[in-house]
């Protein structure tokens, strides 16, 4: 006796064959996904925040010195960030007796906090002795102001915030 559904007709019988197609199906569509991910992850940030992880330990003993020769100058330096159409960065920049610092050399740019490679490099104009505005047009978004000030070959003063364009 064969049995029928309510349409009339007889039931499909489930046999190894469509079993092993949906069972590749189901895996193929699992590794091809995984594959998928795994590209676009690769892809849009590669992981490696340091290019030589030994080369920046060997540099630590000379940043850590670097950071105490600043503390030990009293220099008051102020990043004043200007939003909307017109958006800039000004740079005050004063000595221990709030003199301007004169003879100095800024070195700016915006660092995305995720992504080092959508760093923006800003080129900075001195209005007054001591005082810098950027020429750069600014992006908007969540970005590190990191601010390199150096006189001749030395970086005398590094800074770095976190700033919303």
């Amino acid at each position: 006796m064969q049995t029928t559904t309510a349409s009339g007709r007889a039931p499909r019988q489930i046999t190894g064959r469509a079993v092993l197609f949906c069972f590749i199906a189901f895996f193929g569509t699992v590794f091809a996904m995984n594959f998928f991910m795994v590209r676009m992850a690769l892809s849009s940030f590669s992981g490696v925040e340091t290019e030589s992880a030994y080369k920046a330990g060997l540099s630590f003993k000379n940043d850590v010195a670097a950071a105490q020769a600043q503390d030990a100058r009293h220099w008051a330096v102020e990043a004043l960030v200007q939003r909307g159409d017109n958006a800039s960065v000004t740079i005050t920049a004063r000595d221990a007796q709030a003199r301007p610092l004169a003879g100095l050399t800024p070195e700016v740019r915006l660092a995305h906090p995720t992504d080092k490679r959508r760093g923006v490099a800003l080129e900075f104009v001195e209005l007054t002795s001591g005082q810098y505005r950027s020429l750069t047009p600014l992006p908007e978004g969540r970005w590190d102001l990191v601010i390199g000030l150096k006189r001749e070959a030395e970086t005398v003063f590094r800074s770095k915030s976190r700033v919303l364009l």
